[in-house]
């Protein structure tokens, strides 16, 4: 346990480090991609390697690493998850230390999003498909769905952070969380 935030609330750490830089790249390198798509095209290619490295390294991380990184701790199956939708919806939702069953979904489908979206980027690269429209408008409407899924997460961040009481883009910068109340899941 550890002290220092606002009001000397007791912290613990969640996150790794490994985890946030992860994490944070991936926001740097998606947004880097999305500005480069039309302008700077140069740098777009590059761009999407990196999407894809950090893509597979959270994986891996996701399968080795501590114990709020492993997707065994956040990806629950659909009756969890239905159930704390419903939760939600009654205002009865508890506080997860780690990520909550809808989050463990949300990080599952943007990961698969961005694989889809390196692999229909590297199709365009490939003698087979290079020119090849159809691959061309897959890529641009997995990237489009990439998009949405970010919006939602975003809102998921900030309707959970406001539920909760709890500052969730600080916590991914700081790597801690308030300590465990009773009620909440670890």
């Amino acid at each position: 346990m550890k002290r220092g935030a606002p009001n000397d609330v007791p912290m613990v750490r969640v996150w790794d480090p490994l985890l946030r830089i992860l994490h944070w790249s991936l926001v740097a390198s998606v947004t880097l991609a999305w500005i480069t798509s039309e302008a700077g095209r140069r740098w777009h290619e590059p761009v999407g390697w990196v999407v894809v490295g950090i893509v597979v390294l959270r994986v891996l991380w996701g399968l080795i690493g501590p114990r709020h990184a492993r997707f065994t701790a956040f990806v629950r199956g659909p009756r969890a998850v239905v159930g704390y939708a419903s939760r939600i919806a009654g205002h009865t939702a508890p506080r997860y230390l780690g990520h909550n069953p809808l989050a463990g979904w949300m990080i599952v489908a943007l990961l698969a999003t961005l694989a889809a979206v390196g692999a229909s980027g590297w199709l365009m690269t490939t003698e087979a498909y290079f020119g090849s429209e159809a691959v061309e408008e897959l890529h641009e409407a997995l990237a489009q769905g990439l998009l949405g899924l970010v919006a939602l997460h975003v809102a998921g961040v900030f309707f959970t952070g406001w539920h909760q009481a709890e500052n969730l883009v600080r916590a991914m910068w700081t790597g801690r969380k308030r300590e465990p109340a009773p009620g909440d899941r670890a």
